[in-house]
């Protein structure tokens, strides 16, 4: 049965907090920036903190805990419906564009997909771009996350809160035997890894506030940027490498990244698979593309093509979208590598989008293993992860997985053809969105302002389905969900 007391306490939370955000960005436009732009904040934050409180006036604390699976999943899709809505305002009055583009926007910045309906980045008030920025750090993590760091209390329920929001197949591993722990422990590794991008960007030339812009879109691989060139505008190899770095650690598993800081052995990274595997496959893809850019001569010198091909793969494969250069001009074989790695996507547990490398990992085992049961009948045979064997349920989740995957792709892509764009745009575009990834190619190749007003509400809600990673969304729709 669901609790829809529960659920409305709950979400007084994140409303509250989109509050405070709002509010807090008032006092920097007003404080540091100058701008002019803290009424705009402040206003929309006052009703959102109004809000907050009327969502605990008309409900009891004491039921929180008693959160079921189907509570926790409305929770985690109207939590994200919700915060975009409410991210959208500002957008709408800062930026001047339409509510179904203010709502692209925030979405966009929440769910870490990048996609962008601004041009002349360069000249909106700073407060604006920085809470822009941090749109994409807040949501990398995931607002659900924060509500069980900041809720105690949601120690019983609170498992089934990071099991709804939380990437990837596998959902059990605790690094605390206490929930709100383990979200703590993950906002602070998140924390300290921003605070070294910042830093390392900083000593790369940076500015103080385009370091601490960016590390909020590099470490949640969301890769919005300040400037419509995005990194490409500092025109500084060592930036981009730097940013490689950082991005790959966003796609690695945080839980991953609080072992090593428990034990400081690196070789807990190679040691796991998916991680093992997921940089050899940025390795190998990155060499292909400067292979295929080499022989194209798209670049005089092998060493400059080979930087961009790295920084290129590195962004889509970990779905963080930056860009350098005129890579929407590399030859089209190119292209659809870099769309492929965006469905590849990063490691679970991670700040990254796309298919995680484990479902790809379990998908080829499983191919692996029909083989072997054609050639063999008689013979018995397990897929193994990490030298253990896989449970059933893991395995039917995957395939499960990537079939909707696949299956929502080809609707979204038909639904976008439907409001007039071309083949490679609207297959670009869904991906682009589905797999949280950000940037597209032919029309979209830019920005998304060619797509249409119904086009833009279908990529929206793509984005929500891609961030949640399907099932929890969908869900919702079946009707076995409201039945008690």
């Amino acid at each position: 049965m669901i609790n829809l007391r529960a659920t409305l306490y709950l979400l007084a939370f994140p409303v509250g907090f989109m509050g405070v955000v709002q509010a807090f960005f008032a006092l920097l436009s007003w404080l540091l920036f100058e701008d002019g732009q803290q009424a705009r904040f402040f206003l929309p934050a006052a009703v959102m903190l109004s809000s907050s409180l009327l969502f605990f006036a008309v409900s009891h604390s004491s039921i929180a805990n008693k959160i079921g699976f189907k509570d926790a999943l409305l929770f985690a899709t109207f939590t994200w419906v919700i915060m975009g809505l409410l991210a959208a305002t500002p957008i709408f009055i800062i930026a001047g564009v339409s509510f179904t583009d203010a709502v692209f926007e925030a979405v966009s910045g929440l769910t870490t997909t990048g996609a962008t309906i601004l041009v002349g980045l360069d000249d909106l008030p700073k407060s604006f771009l920085l809470y822009r920025q941090f749109l994409q750090w807040m949501g990398g993590l995931g607002v659900v996350i924060f509500v069980v760091a900041v809720l105690p209390m949601l120690n019983v329920g609170g498992m089934k809160l990071l099991k709804a929001e939380t990437p990837g197949p596998v959902k059990g591993e605790k690094l605390s035997p206490r929930i709100a722990s383990t979200a703590h422990y993950l906002w602070f590794i998140y924390v300290v890894i921003t605070l070294a991008c910042a830093v390392c960007y900083g000593l790369a030339g940076m500015s103080v506030y385009d370091a601490i812009a960016h590390a909020f879109t590099t470490v949640s691989t969301g890769g919005m940027s300040t400037h419509d060139a995005s990194l490409g505008y500092f025109d500084s190899p060592a930036i981009l490498m730097i940013a490689d770095v950082f991005m790959l650690l966003g796609a690695i598993s945080f839980a991953l990244h609080f072992k090593f800081i428990r034990g400081w052995s690196p070789r807990v990274y190679w040691r796991d698979e998916e991680t093992r595997v997921f940089l050899l496959t940025v390795v190998a893809l990155s060499l292909l593309i400067t292979l295929i850019l080499w022989s194209e001569k798209v670049y005089d010198s092998p060493i400059v093509a080979l930087s961009y091909s790295i920084f290129h793969l590195i962004s889509f494969v970990t779905s963080t979208g930056y860009g350098a250069g005129n890579y929407t001009e590399w030859p089209q074989m190119v292209a659809l590598i870099l769309v492929v790695a965006g469905y590849l996507g990063g490691c679970a547990g991670s700040t990254s989008g796309g298919n995680k490398i484990i479902r790809n990992i379990l998908s080829v085992k499983l191919i692996a293993l029909e083989l072997k049961r054609l050639l063999h009948p008689r013979g018995i045979f397990h897929v193994k992860y990490q030298g253990e064997p896989v449970t059933a349920p893991i395995l039917s989740a995957t395939i499960a997985f990537m079939t909707i995957a696949a299956f929502t792709s080809i609707l979204v892509c038909v639904l976008l053809m439907v409001t007039g764009l071309d083949f490679w745009t609207a297959l670009t575009a869904a991906a682009a969105c589905l797999n949280v990834l950000g940037p597209g190619f032919g029309e979209v190749g830019n920005n998304f302002i060619p797509v249409s007003d119904m086009g833009t509400w279908i990529l929206s809600c793509a984005m929500i389905l891609g961030r949640l990673e399907y099932f929890t969304v969908i869900a919702l729709f079946l009707p076995t969900f409201w039945r008690r």
